[in-house]
């Protein structure tokens, strides 16, 4: 499930440049810190770049094809080359400019665990040059001058190698794939990935943030404190309807046909639909103690 899964990320931009051309919009939400959206198509998740008094710095970097338009537009965004790229999970829609970056000087930081998934397969980063090398286990901060950014690791939420980015001063947090904004979440089990993982993280960084924080998720709209409490209650919601049904005894695709999340349809999208979700909470459930 995890490869194919991979394999639709990575497929994505060949697939929507049949009907648009896929290109970057950056804006900036406060002073050097720059969010960075696809336009045109799927484009990988959010990112961010980081413009510091000396250095500049970036959050995750889309996927292979897009590497080069992307490097492009992010340097023009900064005024200057990218010092740091930061990679918030193992994916390749997220990591998978990695490479490209590097070539041009850009130094790569991640979770230990992220390096060992891409040593096992460099593919998702763009080949073998584009493996992170600077790793790190609970966390590191960037000084960048007049921007302060911690990033700290979230153990087994989305994979088992996320990292969230918190700027204090500013009140930015960047959460990678531990949000995917007013839609569900594709939660990676088989990539150490965990339900209750993905909820306790979510509600660390909602424990972080204050009514006027800016949250940058992975995918989705910027949003806020009250934007991310309305996803997590899905979430928590989510796994009660279909823990009702479990308790039940009800097989999984009886629980699929009996459909718990209809009242959620809204957050259906093409890849994780309300059938993938309810089927994710069923083996979560089953497997997590």
């Amino acid at each position: 499930m995890k490869k194919l899964a991979l394999l639709l990320l990575s497929l994505a931009p060949a697939v929507f440049a049949q009907d648009a051309e896929i290109t970057f919009q950056s804006t900036e939400i406060e002073p050097g810190i720059f969010m960075v959206e696809a336009v045109g198509g799927f484009g990988g998740g959010n990112m961010a770049v980081l413009v510091g008094e000396d250095h500049v710095a970036m959050v995750d970097d889309s996927m292979p094809p897009l590497a080069e338009s992307l490097l492009a537009h992010v340097t023009e965004t900064a005024g200057r080359p990218i010092d740091f790229m930061i990679n918030t999970h193992v994916h390749g829609d997220h990591t998978g400019g990695n490479a490209h970056f590097a070539a041009s000087g850009t130094v790569v930081f991640a979770h230990d665990n992220i390096r060992k998934r891409l040593l096992a397969d460099p593919s998702g980063a763009g080949g073998i040059g584009g493996l992170p090398v600077v790793t790190f286990g609970d966390g590191v901060t960037f000084h960048l001058g007049n921007i302060e950014a911690r990033v700290i690791h979230m153990p087994h939420a989305h994979t088992d190698g996320d990292a969230i980015i918190y700027f204090p001063n500013a009140n930015v947090i960047h959460t990678g794939d531990i949000l995917f904004h007013a839609i569900f979440p594709f939660i990676d089990l088989d990539s150490g990935g965990t339900v209750g993982g993905y909820i306790e993280a979510q509600k660390k960084i909602w424990a972080l943030a204050d009514d006027d924080t800016k949250i940058i998720a992975g995918h989705g709209s910027l949003t806020d404190k009250a934007g991310l409490k309305s996803d997590i209650d899905m979430l928590v919601e989510s796994q009660e309807l279909v823990k009702a049904l479990i308790d039940k005894g009800m097989s999984v695709d009886d629980i699929v046909a009996a459909n718990p999340l209809a009242k959620f349809d809204s957050f259906n999208w093409g890849f994780i639909t309300s059938e993938r979700m309810t089927r994710t909470l069923y083996r979560s459930l089953s497997t997590e103690k």
